[in-house]
């Protein structure tokens, strides 16, 4: 008996070993699986924002641009659509002739004497402060307009020729190249005087010898469009021509990436191309896209001044940067803060767009992220 018991004590041992055993082995197994968990880096919209918000130049490109606009529109007011009319807190007009102070010359006297007019005024006495901001507002709204028409062109048409390539790439780049061979300055001044002449409606001599003006559906939908959009409309027209070099970056883009293992393991899984170009391309593209929107927005005002100088853009009595640049560079010798204010204010918008571009390609590249992402435990680890 006793030779049983110390036979059967050794079994329950030799198990109780081997299940203590099989149980460390378990957790030594789910350590592994359970660490990529914890380092897993954190949800991608507060990464986004800790990313930009990081970003010392962007930080300051924005704020900067904010303290822009809202000087702008907070100095000379709002006016949208004919029905928003908003006065802004300057005491002056942009429009209004005032009696001729300090000789034109500014009256802002350092620190923070500002005078009547700080900025000085133009040769028939019009405030150059109220002037400079309501150009200012209108020049980033066309900018931001022309942004955002030329950004949407530039990535379907990319998208979808880098994406499905053949003949609906081979297209669509024809169309991009036809684009491309005409200067949008001239399409943009061909489209500027078809607009300005739609609304003028067409003469009509009787058999009476009376002149009558026949307005037809068209002239009346532009002579609406231009009453109550504005400078809008010049946005919009200008960013129908100037999409081209965001369609062939995003094309050149997409035909790198669809050739990458992921979207094979997409197509695999069962996503649709409208899946794969949304959900796994255009994130990876996304720092390609916005550093040339910032380039078309920084663009637009150079755009605008030319088309100003033309005859073609932002027409008097109203004002743009562009069109106080151009309408002051006789005075540059003479009277030079007439034209050192919008230069200021033109270099300083770009300046801020470029600034916010770079951050926003820091903050929203996926495979920045990724790198980023893998090197994180070696760095936490002192290896």
């Amino acid at each position: 008996m006793t030779g049983q018991t110390r036979a059967q004590a050794e079994s329950q041992a030799h198990a109780h070993a081997y299940a203590q055993a099989q149980a460390g082995a378990q957790t030594q197994e789910q350590t592994p699986a359970q660490a990529p968990e914890a380092a897993q880096p954190p949800f991608r919209g507060r990464m986004v924002r800790r990313r930009f918000f990081g970003h010392a130049g962007a930080m300051t490109g924005l704020l900067v641009l904010t303290l822009v606009i809202v000087l702008a529109f907070s100095a000379s007011g709002i006016r949208l659509w004919g029905v928003v009319n908003i006065p802004g807190w300057w005491h002056y007009s942009y429009d209004e002739v005032l009696p001729i102070i300090n000789g034109t010359a500014p009256t802002y006297r350092f620190p923070l004497d500002f005078g009547d007019h700080p900025f000085g005024q133009d040769r028939v006495g019009r405030d150059m402060f109220a002037m400079t901001m309501r150009g200012a507002q209108l020049s980033i709204i066309v900018m931001f307009t022309i942004g955002i028409i030329g950004t949407v062109i530039g990535v379907l048409i990319g998208a979808a020729a880098g994406y499905f390539r053949g003949t609906t790439g081979a297209v669509l780049m024809r169309i991009t190249d036809l684009v491309i061979i005409v200067p949008g300055v001239v399409i943009a001044a061909v489209l500027g005087v078809l607009v300005g002449h739609a609304g003028t409606g067409r003469t009509v001599l009787d058999a009476d010898g009376n002149v009558t003006v026949v307005y037809s559906f068209s002239d009346r939908v532009f002579t609406f469009l231009q009453q109550n959009l504005g400078v809008v409309l010049l946005g919009i027209f200008l960013g129908l021509v100037i999409w081209t070099s965001m369609a062939r970056l995003v094309r050149a883009e997409f035909l790198v990436l669809r050739e990458l293992e992921f979207v094979d393991a997409a197509r695999l899984a069962g996503a649709s191309d409208l899946r794969i170009i949304l959900k796994h391309l255009l994130p990876n593209a996304v720092g390609v896209i916005i550093v040339n929107a910032t380039l078309l927005m920084s663009s637009a005002i150079l755009l605008e001044a030319g088309l100003s100088y033309l005859g073609f853009g932002v027409q008097a009595p109203d004002t743009s940067l562009g069109l106080l640049v151009v309408a002051n560079q006789s005075a540059m010798s003479t009277r030079p803060w007439l034209f050192w204010w919008p230069g200021v204010f033109i270099v300083v918008i770009c300046l801020c767009i470029n600034f916010i571009g770079d951050g926003l390609r820091d903050a929203f590249d996926p495979r920045r992220g990724r790198i980023g992402s893998a090197k994180t435990p070696a760095v936490r680890d002192g290896r």
